[in-house]
């Protein structure tokens, strides 16, 4: 019997990650599925540029903070891992000055085909958002609330990206009481460190 081949190259070298393969032979070969791998990489492609470690400074409502910011992938790029923390010094306005922490998650809801980001805030609250837009030049996306848990009934917050450039972002966060228009919560300007 011939040795086992693999699109033509003999098998015993380590496949590259991004390939799977089937574990017995088809026809004499081993099929390698990739397009698997291809399709779900290109499902994180709108959301690829946030990936990494970033530095950045903004502010609004809580004063001007310093921010730090990871996105990664994880669970084999299931999910996108997302942890923010916000440091207000003191000021007039905030006199003891405030430390802000949460930890996000992205996933992708194939039901609905959208993506959904769940936030884990310090300060107790739990915040679901479902992707409402995407510029068609994927530079702009912006995330809606479907359910803020913690807090009165009837409040909205919209999270939106901006790509200024491969290694900037600006992020907004805004609130919307109920019945009422959103406003400006924070706006923050992220600088990729690595």
């Amino acid at each position: 019997m011939p040795p086992l081949v693999s699109c033509g190259e003999p098998l015993g070298r380590p496949l590259p990650d991004n390939v799977f393969q089937l574990p017995f032979p088809v026809g004499g070969r081993v099929m390698r599925l990739n397009a698997m791998r291809q399709a779900a990489d290109s499902i994180w492609s709108p959301m690829a540029p946030l990936l990494g470690t970033w530095e950045g400074t903004g502010g609004g409502e809580p004063g001007i903070g310093k921010y730090e910011r990871t996105y990664v992938f994880i669970f084999d790029k299931k999910f996108i891992e997302i942890r923010n923390k916000s440091v207000y010094p003191p000021s007039g306005a905030n006199p003891k000055g405030e430390t802000h922490e949460d930890i996000g998650y992205i996933s992708f809801d194939k039901a609905r085909r959208k993506f959904v980001l769940r936030q884990f805030h310090i300060e107790g609250y739990v915040n679901q958002y479902v992707i409402d837009s995407l510029a068609s030049d994927g530079k702009v996306f912006v995330f809606v609330s479907e359910a803020i848990e913690n807090i009165p009934k009837g409040w909205h917050a919209k999270e939106s990206y901006q790509i200024v450039a491969d290694n900037k972002i600006v992020e907004t966060f805004e609130l919307a009481p109920p019945d009422k228009p959103f406003e400006v919560y924070t706006r923050v300007t992220l600088k990729k460190v690595k």
